[in-house]
């Protein structure tokens, strides 16, 4: 039923020329003031001009490639990107040019929420009308935040972080779980707080931890728009007042270190521990774990072969695989067409 293998995600620089020309693409249609856009750059210029996202998604691809591998499953893997190079257009085109049909695509977004999910199927149904006649069709995966192999592979990232705290200073330790903040009217048409609170309850129930609080990171609306809280950093002060001294911060929101992780935490919270005096340690994220590497080869399973199993621990078992027409919806912005305007992308094996 299917010829490849979609790799999607968000995409980023890969040199400092292309900094102000991806945000640009990030921003289009939004109406952020140039100066954002400038300020938001020099997060970029930090690291020289590249996000490591990129570099990332190659090493998850060749980790999947050899997984895929190893269980007989010989499918070709693409890679296209919403915001730049591999531009999801262009990789539509390759396909095409190459014979693929019908795609499996899996998104680097472990949760359920519009620019995590359904912005993703509007940008594959987007490139889709671009390419035109004969451009494949795309299956989206479905979401994995209680997969028992991404749940595993944050439980070991944390397990490693945990290692540089004394005995001591576990037993006064506070785990934060950080996740990209969103606007408080796309939360609430969405399971995304929901979604993150089961994958850190089970993460915490994995590692013995009593003590851990949700917070969000990397806020980009304007200011008087409510998004989600508490800030990471604003907790960081918080927790400070009340004696903390220890903490330990696991970014489960994202599934690599990419520029925001590695600003907003590594740079960002870690200068304001500095300050506190408190020792602060950041967990990896699931990146190439061979549990999460696996967790994506079951999710494709899924999709090959009727009688394979669709593993989800916890709560609210696996996620579905087609979503209905008023899921995740998209926040209207002026001049911006409603995803009714979108032909459906089908998620229907």
């Amino acid at each position: 039923m299917y010829d490849a293998i979609l790799l999607v995600s968000f995409g980023g620089p890969e040199r400092p020329e292309d900094v102000l020309p991806f945000l640009e693409n990030v921003t289009r249609g939004r109406g952020v003031p140039r100066e954002r856009l400038l300020e938001v750059a020099e997060h970029y210029y930090h690291f020289g001009g590249k996000s490591p996202i990129n570099d990332q998604n190659r090493a998850l691809i060749e980790a999947l490639r050899k997984e895929l591998d190893e269980h007989d499953i010989r499918l070709p893997i693409y890679w296209g990107n919403r915001n730049w190079h591999p531009l999801l257009p262009d990789t539509m085109r390759q396909m095409r040019a190459d014979g693929v049909g019908r795609a499996l695509a899996f998104v680097t977004s472990a949760y359920s929420s519009y620019s995590g999910c359904r912005q993703y199927r509007e940008n594959l149904a987007a490139a889709r009308m671009e390419v035109g006649e004969g451009a494949p069709e795309i299956d989206k995966l479905r979401v994995f935040y209680n997969h028992p192999g991404f749940i595993k592979a944050c439980a070991d990232r944390i397990r490693e972080a945990l290692a540089q705290f004394s005995q001591d200073e576990r037993e006064s330790l506070r785990l934060i779980a950080t996740a990209h903040s969103i606007p408080c009217s796309m939360a609430a048409t969405s399971a995304y707080e929901t979604q993150l609170r089961e994958t850190m309850r089970l993460v915490a129930e994995a590692t013995g931890t009593a003590n851990w609080d949700l917070v969000y990171q990397s806020r980009s609306g304007p200011p008087g728009q409510p998004w989600l809280e508490p800030d990471v950093l604003d907790h960081l002060c918080h927790l400070h007042s009340m004696g903390v001294r220890h903490v330990l911060l696991a970014p489960i929101g994202f599934i690599s270190d990419h520029l925001e992780v590695l600003y907003d935490l590594d740079v960002e919270a870690q200068q304001l521990a500095a300050e506190l005096g408190m020792k602060l340690v950041r967990a990896g994220t699931a990146g190439t774990h061979p549990a999460f590497v696996s967790a994506i080869r079951e999710l494709i399973e899924e999709r090959l072969r009727p009688d394979a199993s669709r593993r989800a621990i916890g709560r609210f078992g696996p996620s579905h695989d087609s979503c209905s027409n008023d899921c995740c919806p998209a926040p209207q912005r002026p001049g911006k067409p409603a995803a009714s305007e979108l032909p459906a992308v089908s998620q229907q094996p």
